[in-house]
């Protein structure tokens, strides 16, 4: 199986100051998509420079003409399915049917009480997404729609002409537990995952393969359910979360290694965040080119 190497360019560069160059930069090293992430902060960077992902991935849009884009993730914590819907034809439309919705439940970050909201219960967060997606994936395939819900509704919206991928743009669904998996498994044309957070700090490289098995089959559960191939998802591993943190780019060798035992689990795609000099997504820029341009091949 050959595995599809893409990146994660966090918007922290004005578009003229860097932002636009990355972008380009990302698409003739030959990655295959480069998302960014939806948020309106994000741990770390919470007092820095952040920028919009769907106006960023419109200018990416512009500024490119091969490489796929997309949101990873996007999350109701802020969203409304008829506001986004809307963006999100848009954006397909501008980028030439070039985009990917990265789309997962959310959690309890600063995007999770910025509209002023109490923060959402792991349950509400649950009920939530399903019933977001639901109605996202309707709003994209349906010129108008009528759909009132506990959470979210839409009255006579209108999105023509729709999307120009079709039926719609594909979703990306990131999921663990057994509710996200079924919506992976319904509305994915590929599933995201960061591994297991309870091996961040301590857990093993080993632990965390181990871990990811037990997903992927998980995975193949959920789809069984629902009477469809799990052969007939993507399976993205969002690096960075993992145990091994940042060791997998520290050469084209540990990345090898790294990429394809995950690849002999079953992932499709590995996405590496681009580096971000003193940020927890530092790394050597000479040696990320590197591993773009030569993995690869070796993983063909």
């Amino acid at each position: 199986m050959t595995l599809r190497l893409s990146t994660v360019i966090l918007p922290v560069d004005r578009w003229h100051e860097g932002g636009r160059a990355t972008w380009q930069r990302a698409e003739e090293l030959g990655f295959h998509a480069a998302y960014t992430y939806d948020h309106l902060s994000w741990r770390s960077f919470r007092d820095s420079p952040w920028f919009g992902a769907l106006p960023t991935l419109t200018a990416a849009a512009t500024a490119t003409g091969r490489i796929r884009l997309g949101t990873l993730v996007t999350s109701p914590n802020f969203r409304h399915p008829v506001t986004l819907a809307k963006e999100l034809i848009s954006l397909d439309d501008v980028s030439g049917g070039r985009v990917t919705l990265g789309i997962g439940a959310g959690g309890n970050g600063f995007d999770a009480t910025a509209l002023g909201q109490e923060p959402w219960t792991p349950r509400e967060r649950a009920d939530r997404f399903a019933e977001f997606v639901a109605l996202l994936d309707g709003l994209l395939t349906q010129d108008a729609l009528s759909q009132r819900g506990d959470f979210y509704s839409a009255e006579e919206a209108r999105n023509v002409p729709g999307c120009l991928q079709r039926p719609r743009l594909p979703f990306a669904v990131a999921a663990t537990g057994p509710r996200g998996l079924r919506l992976a498994a319904a509305y994915g044309r590929a599933w995201v995952t960061t591994g297991d957070p309870k091996l961040y700090e301590a857990g093993t490289p080993e632990q965390s393969v181990e871990a990811l098995r037990g997903q992927i089959a998980r995975l193949g559960a959920a789809c069984a359910e629902t009477g469809r191939d799990v052969a007939d998802l993507d399976k993205i591993l969002l690096t960075g979360f993992t145990p091994d943190r940042t060791r997998p780019l520290d050469s084209v060798d540990a990345f090898v290694d790294f990429a394809g035992r995950h690849r002999d689990l079953g992932f499709t795609d590995i996405v590496v965040h681009w580096p971000i000099a003193g940020s927890d997504f530092a790394a050597d820029q000479g040696v990320f080119e590197k591993i773009a341009t030569e993995a690869p091949a070796q993983l063909a």
